[in-house]
């Protein structure tokens, strides 16, 4: 797909990619992603701007597919009248529910207006004819896959990253549900009995003996994300990047407390209190918690934030992205 290192810099959306860590990432060899998501078009066009005058090689953007939770506006209420308890004590009110889409038409028009080497969609897959637009404009596109019946559904992408149970921040499977996720090296060769795509591994990859072990399992990539948030270059507030390293944050799981989306972060009390309140609805939860989480690392509170890891975080470290790029290559 690229002739570079094998190492996909995972795109992470809310704050973590930047155009300095893409470039960082994409002048080492590796293969750099931006995010689109939460970002107006405008936003979106100005980071690709950005990371080319920083570099002159190959790199990506992911879109998030646009939500198709059927809500219930009463238990998105219910949640939000939960939360404000907790937003008065940080001075601010939970926020309203807005648009689902995330402007994905607008994305998709200004990215083929001037597309990146590489884009990338998750939460689902986009239609045929938005594939196909890409693809006759050079662009490679790739979809994010949890199982082996959505690789089938993704069979007209140029390439699938298989996202395993162990990934942090947003699980991107097509649907908003809790079912058990599949490991990685369990995931990687049943999807490769049913398609010959390239396949990009992601989840809980953090050394170059991780990185090693997938290719061995048929993966052409290896797609990391938590490892680069403690980078210098990744844009992860100070709380996040902090708390990776805390030892008071000692294990991992799947929530909807924050976004109303099942994702991997650091139990943390916010978490711990109310994963199990909250609705499957996003990104409606997304937008009622987004002042609260925003204040909450204003305040330094690591325990009100989102704080997205794999569940391999503690081997993340403060290296430089290009640095980490090479550290992670199999010699």
């Amino acid at each position: 797909m690229w002739n570079g290192l094998p190492i996909v810099q995972a795109p992470m959306a809310g704050g973590p990619s930047t155009p300095e860590l893409a470039a960082a990432v994409s002048n080492a060899g590796g293969l750099g992603f931006l995010a689109a998501g939460y970002k107006t078009p405008g936003a979106m066009r100005a980071d690709i701007a950005a990371t080319r005058k920083l570099t002159s090689r190959p790199f990506g953007m992911n879109l998030f597919m646009p939500s198709l939770d059927e809500v219930d506006p009463a238990e998105v209420a219910a949640y939000r009248d939960r939360l404000a308890a907790e937003a008065a004590r940080l001075g601010v009110a939970p926020g309203t529910p807005s648009a689902r889409d995330d402007a994905y038409e607008a994305k998709i028009a200004d990215l083929l207006s001037d597309p990146p080497a590489f884009v990338s969609f998750t939460f689902g897959c986009p239609s045929p004819d938005v594939i196909r637009a890409f693809q006759v404009r050079g662009v490679i596109v790739i979809v994010t896959v949890t199982s082996v019946d959505e690789a089938r559904q993704a069979s007209a992408a140029d390439a699938l990253c298989l996202q395993g149970a162990e990934a942090g921040g947003h699980r991107g499977s097509f649907a908003n549900t809790f079912d058990d996720p599949v490991p990685l090296r369990v995931l990687l060769p049943s999807v490769r009995e049913v398609t010959a795509r390239p396949l990009i591994a992601a989840g809980g990859l953090a050394t170059s003996s991780d990185v090693a072990d997938v290719l061995s399992l048929g993966a052409v990539a290896a797609q990391i994300g938590t490892a680069f948030v403690r980078c210098p270059e990744s844009g992860a507030s100070a709380v996040h990047k902090a708390a990776l390293a805390d030892p008071r944050f000692t294990s991992t799981a799947m929530t909807r407390a924050f976004s109303g989306r099942p994702a991997r972060g650091l139990v943390n009390r916010f978490l711990t209190e109310h994963s199990a309140h909250a609705p499957a609805a996003y990104p409606d939860v997304h937008y009622v918690t987004s002042p609260l989480r925003k204040a909450s690392a204003a305040q330094g509170d690591p325990d009100g934030v989102n704080l997205w890891a794999g569940e391999s975080f503690r081997k993340a470290t403060e290296t430089p992205a290009g640095a980490l790029t090479a550290a992670l290559t199999p010699r």
